[in-house]
């Protein structure tokens, strides 16, 4: 019923809860896992910003992001193959975390999105947002909330 897992992760605890979850999941299921890396982008320069120092600033932080996104889905991948799981990993760069996840899950054909959740409350939403809760109301296939 569910062979292709997305699983996004961000290199945190709850992300490697998630990972070990989901392994798990997909060894009982014989299914496959994508990982999946959303990075943000580079904010806009201050005013007054040299462009060529925006530029400078903006080739590092890509250095970084691909640099983080590459580790934390090596780390699943070897994971999720010590575990005899099929692994695959995307990452891409952008601030619309929950729409790049949801519109992946459709490009792949995925089954099911494994996410966590921080599960800060009403309060934690409104001052943080929730990726996972925004993600369920865009999702059309079906999403396991880990917590």
């Amino acid at each position: 019923m569910y062979k292709n897992l997305l699983v996004p992760v961000d290199g945190t605890d709850l992300a490697d809860r998630a990972m070990e979850q989901s392994i798990d999941l997909a060894r009982q299921l014989g299914a496959a896992i994508v990982g999946f890396v959303a990075e943000p982008d580079m904010p806009l320069p201050n005013v007054g910003t040299q462009p060529s120092a925006y530029a400078r600033q903006r080739e590092q932080h890509e250095v970084r992001t691909d640099t983080h996104a590459h580790e934390v889905l090596a780390r699943f991948g070897e994971k999720a193959r010590a575990a005899g799981v099929q692994f695959s990993g995307r990452h891409v760069r952008t601030d619309r975390v929950d729409t790049a996840i949801v519109e992946l899950a459709d490009e792949l054909n995925c089954d099911m999105i494994v996410m966590t959740t921080h599960g800060r409350g009403a309060f934690g939403e409104l001052l943080f947002g929730s990726h996972t809760k925004n993600v369920l109301g865009k999702s059309k296939v079906p999403l396991l909330v880990l917590h």
